[in-house]
């Protein structure tokens, strides 16, 4: 049921808080400061008593009451659910009382569907939270909605046949990119300060770039898929979060990292929290740059501009900067990936947990359905070749990080382009692929790889839409992403930018 249906049953819930009524009769909330805080300064003002886990709850579904009609970014409403963890016994930490959506795909929440933007997977019901959602409530989230994704998160926008597009609030003609594409959209609209996201090619990373927000893929291995998976499409997915913050990402890091028993990949812990990263001097970095170069990537004007003003601002810090092409080739990297996508799209079509049959006509999407085909003539030997070269690259980027602490790329190949141009109902499969790897080259060579990686909004085109850069650290050094993101943060301020026309609240 899509949130646009739902303003007849939305105030059902519980806790109704002083303060004006919408048209439909929810209460909207009584503090005016809500969209000025991140995650973790929601917290704080509830932890202190400046205001309730009830009030920003109220905050958030108001806002998604309202700004949700135009974008679809959230295609669940879980208002009681949210209304009764926000009137739950909180624990103590930097992050409890705080509102959160969960994508809906890969993050089971118990009694809920879970469709993955499939119209094929529509009636999938778990009887379980998944690890993630496990240690986000017990972090003290409140989750009361789940976002928008594309079928099975293959691509890196967010338009399925099953729930329609997500529009971008910055310009509601382009991706918000994808497959996080809904929660990057309910985010950059200040419907929350910051929620769950996937990334398997750029899935969290694409969509920050496109709505202007922090997005991290942490190292492989660092967040659990228990109890449903030991590792999703040969250990390149990693499940964070969307944000407005950098302090968001660490935060909640620390409530969601480690392993879960039987897991097959092991991030190296931390020698401390993330969140205490945030703010420390990260020293001189030893940081390379790259604007595709010999990796045969390209990029357009806006994203070298932003990635030059980005490296002026690192050496006025102090820091050692040198132009550095990665050791990886990226026709190499795209075509491991497709490798890889399309034996796990043959998989996840063989393997529904309920039905037991194969998709009838309609029931996936073109490019699914062809990149499951393809994925059918693939041999245990395609898989495991794929794998040993990516597992090769590894080896190639631990290498370069002996020279360099960090490296920089643009964060897209070129801006978003229109709803439609990345169309998975394409009859023409490796032209879409081929627009998708155009369209970001740069992230899927780090969830290859295993690498932390991290899209940071540090610019924006002259008419004052976001353009990031990202940077991509050691394999388990989340650290020093951190704290040079939150340098970062400091000296090219992008919190307090946001779309202009968000219908007030």
């Amino acid at each position: 049921m899509t949130l646009n249906k739902l303003p007849a049953v939305i105030n059902s819930g519980h806790l109704i808080c002083g303060g004006r009524k919408n048209e439909w009769g929810s209460v909207v909330a009584g503090f005016d400061s809500y969209e000025e805080h991140d995650a973790v300064g929601l917290a704080t003002l509830i932890r202190d008593g400046e205001t309730t886990a009830a009030e920003v709850m109220e905050a958030a579904i108001s806002r998604c009451e309202v700004r949700n009609l135009a974008l679809n970014a959230v295609v669940m409403g879980l208002f009681d659910h949210g209304r009764a963890a926000a009137a739950g016994n909180l624990p103590v930490g930097p992050l409890a009382g705080v509102p959160y959506l969960i994508k809906d795909l890969g993050a089971a929440l118990a009694g809920t569907p879970t469709t993955g933007g499939s119209k094929f997977m529509a009636d999938v019901v778990p009887d379980v939270d998944s690890t993630t959602v496990v240690r986000l409530k017990a972090a003290g989230m409140a989750i009361f909605g789940k976002t928008n994704t594309c079928e099975f998160g293959m691509s890196i926008t967010c338009e399925p046949q099953l729930y329609g597009p997500t529009r971008n609030p910055w310009d509601d003609t382009v991706t918000p990119g994808g497959s996080s594409g809904g929660a990057a959209s309910a985010v950059a609209a200040r419907i929350l300060p910051a929620a769950h996201a996937s990334d398997g090619f750029g899935s969290i990373r694409v969509p920050a770039s496109c709505c202007g927000l922090v997005g991290m893929k942490p190292t492989r291995g660092r967040n659990s898929f228990a109890p449903g998976l030991g590792e999703r499409m040969g250990g390149i997915v990693a499940e964070h979060t969307v944000s407005i913050s950098v302090r968001d990402h660490a935060a909640i890091l620390d409530a969601t990292a480690g392993p879960a028993p039987g897991d097959p990949y092991y991030a190296p812990p931390p020698s401390r929290s993330w969140l205490m990263e945030v703010g420390v001097d990260p020293g001189k970095l030893r940081i390379g740059f790259s604007y595709g170069g010999a990796t045969g990537a390209c990029t357009d004007g806006e994203h070298a501009r932003v990635l030059d003003g980005t490296l002026a601002v690192l050496e006025e810090l102090g820091h050692e900067v040198a132009e550095a092409d990665p050791p990886l080739d990226n026709d190499e990297m795209q075509e491991i990936f497709r490798t890889l996508m399309a034996s796990n799209a043959a998989q996840i079509i063989r393997t529904h947990p309920t039905r037991g049959r194969l998709p009838e006509p309609g029931e996936v999407e073109n490019v699914v359905a062809a990149t499951a085909e393809k994925g059918e003539s693939i041999t245990g030997y395609d898989v495991f070749l794929a794998q040993s070269r990516m597992h090769q690259a590894a080896r190639r980027m631990a290498n370069y990080h002996e020279q360099h602490d960090v490296l920089l790329t643009p964060g897209l190949g070129h801006m978003p382009p229109k709803l439609g141009w990345l169309n998975m109902m394409m009859d023409d499969v490796d032209e879409y692929w081929d627009r998708v790897a155009a369209f970001s080259p740069f992230t899927v060579w780090f969830n290859l790889t295993g690498q932390p990686a991290i899209s940071l909004p540090v610019g924006t085109t002259e008419e004052g839409f976001p353009v990031s850069i990202q940077a991509v650290g050691r394999f388990g050094d989340e650290a020093t992403l951190f704290r040079l993101s939150a340098q970062l943060e400091e000296v090219m301020p992008w919190r307090d930018r946001k779309p202009v026309g968000l219908p007030a609240v």
